[in-house]
């Protein structure tokens, strides 16, 4: 070769290493398939195949989301598996609101230099939780951007698919005043909120020890659990949210057009969260964090005690959701 030519690896994009990194992590993503949840069609053509043929009428529901600012505090503390986990969660979180089933997740991983190890561990992060709500790890993209992605930094997106039947479809228009909102705890703060955390731990480093901030970065929860619970029950509930960026008010209200609810909730019992709303705006918190609820069904009164969890309030005529928490003493 002419001294004078480059190749795509003194670009800096090593494509050998790239192919080696599929064959790599192939054993986590096998471990998302169980059961009768399997790719139709084999791993790793151009894209991937799933069989409906169990469903009698399939409706497709879809959701992609990212892990934030978060990101930046992960990296920086070397807790890719968190990054991993939240990923997953802040999609199939949503993709199960619907009253569906998560089938299929991708991801999208943006590097500047590939780092096979970090992106084993991510990936490692991202198989746990999916093999852990039955969804199967169907492909994505590594892709190696140098001089566009920092060395030090990782893009993040994720990508779910997932089927309901029609007429489990959940459908927040039949919300009645009088229904019963029920919340369910969060893990934490979260993948939403961290521009303002980040804020307040540059503004007062003193008041934060590593520990403190390790327990912020617990991972997003899934709340499979929650609703396999709600269908034991044999519930079905009006609406399911994910409260996400917006907070109680803003998820809640958009299943409520032209109603609303007063809500009372738990005290948060952390003590790190506890010193981040120290610093934190009075109003404002209610509208950035989950308050310590990440989860919430709407149900009829009747079925509000069978599904567990926590009675936060009822549907009222009046529109606007209103939050008082309660006081940790």
């Amino acid at each position: 070769m002419s001294e004078d030519k480059l190749t795509y690896k003194d670009a800096g994009v090593d494509i050998e290493a790239a192919a080696a990194l599929v064959g790599d992590i192939n054993t986590l993503r096998a471990s998302t398939e169980s059961g009768a949840k399997k790719l139709f069609g084999a791993f790793g053509l151009f894209a991937a195949a799933y069989d409906l043929s169990d469903y009698h009428e399939p409706v497709i529901v879809t959701g992609c989301d990212g892990v934030g600012t978060k990101l930046e505090v992960l990296l920086r503390y070397d807790a890719l598996e968190i990054a991993g986990k939240d990923l997953v969660a802040m999609s199939v979180n949503d993709i199960l609101t619907t009253g569906g089933d998560p089938l299929l997740f991708l991801d999208y991983i943006g590097v500047g230099n590939l780092e096979k190890e970090k992106v084993r561990r991510l990936i490692s992060g991202m198989s746990e939780y999916l093999a852990d709500c039955s969804c199967i790890l169907a492909g994505g993209e590594t892709a190696e951007m140098p001089g566009i992605v920092p060395d030090a930094m990782i893009e993040l997106a994720g990508f779910c698919i997932g089927a309901v039947e029609k007429p489990d479809l959940l459908d927040p228009s039949q919300i009645h005043v009088g229904d019963v909102v029920v919340g369910y705890p969060s893990d934490g703060i979260h993948a939403n909120g961290w521009s303002l955390v980040r804020k307040v731990l540059a503004a007062h480093p003193q008041d934060f020890s590593e520990e403190d901030v390790l327990s912020l970065l617990a991972p997003t929860r899934l709340y499979h659990d929650v609703v396999r619970r709600v269908r034991e029950a044999g519930v079905k509930p009006r609406a399911m949210a994910h409260i996400t960026g917006g907070g109680l008010p803003e998820n809640l209200e958009r299943l409520l057009p032209g109603k609303g609810a007063d809500l009372e909730i738990p005290y948060w019992e952390n003590d790190a969260v506890q010193k981040v709303l120290l610093y934190s705006d009075d109003q404002d918190r209610f509208n950035t964090f989950n308050m310590g609820i990440g989860w919430c069904v709407i149900v009829r009164p009747e079925d509000a005690e069978s599904i567990g969890g926590t009675i936060l309030g009822e549907v009222g005529a009046e529109c606007g959701v209103r939050v008082k928490i309660q006081t940790g003493e």
